[in-house]
């Protein structure tokens, strides 16, 4: 049975080099999951930082690290913000206005997200449809900076195994 979240070139691949891990495709669909757990929703809130990638509308690629501020006493915001089981937010600010996550959002909603804790070595991943909000009252009150905010409808999300994270520790900013 072909899994939704599976494709031709993926089980082409799949075939050609193996795997130590082995799994009917059926198997896939206990393993990414369509919706955002609460220990999902939990390790997601935990994380300082994550990546993302997205495309223009030919297909080319571009990946971004997106990292927390502050408030004006010190504490840190979120990163991002679990909003629903299929829907979370994350803030866009100011940067060297090139713009090309926001832009490539415009034209190609599909998006992947990955968090990484590197002290845990744990890993998640989100893949979805994004869309760019402009910062209103609710994104102000999460992200007073915020110029905008990217909102993700959740699609795929899945736990990978920690092979090849390196263990790492985050240092505060005032630890440097």
């Amino acid at each position: 049975m072909k899994s939704p979240y599976s494709h031709d070139g993926e089980r082409e691949i799949r075939k050609r080099f193996g795997s130590r891990y082995q799994f009917d495709e059926s198997d896939l669909n206990s393993i990414i999951q369509p919706f955002i757990t609460p220990p999902m929703a939990a390790f997601i809130h935990r994380q300082p930082f994550f990546f993302i990638a997205t495309a223009d509308e030919k297909g080319h690629c571009d990946a971004s690290f997106r990292a927390q501020e502050y408030n004006a006493s010190g504490e840190p915001l979120p990163v991002c913000a679990v909003v629903g089981k299929t829907e979370l937010w994350f803030p866009d600010y100011k940067g060297n206005g090139f713009y090309n996550s926001l832009g490539n959002i415009l034209v190609n909603p599909h998006i992947g997200m990955l968090f990484i804790d590197f002290e845990c070595r744990r890993r998640l991943r989100v893949n979805g449809s994004a869309r760019v909000l402009e910062a209103d009252e609710d994104i102000r009150n999460l992200w007073p900076l915020a110029q905008a905010a990217v909102k993700v409808t959740v699609e795929q999300v899945y736990s990978n195994c920690p092979a090849r994270i390196p263990k790492m520790r985050i240092v505060a900013e005032n630890e440097d």
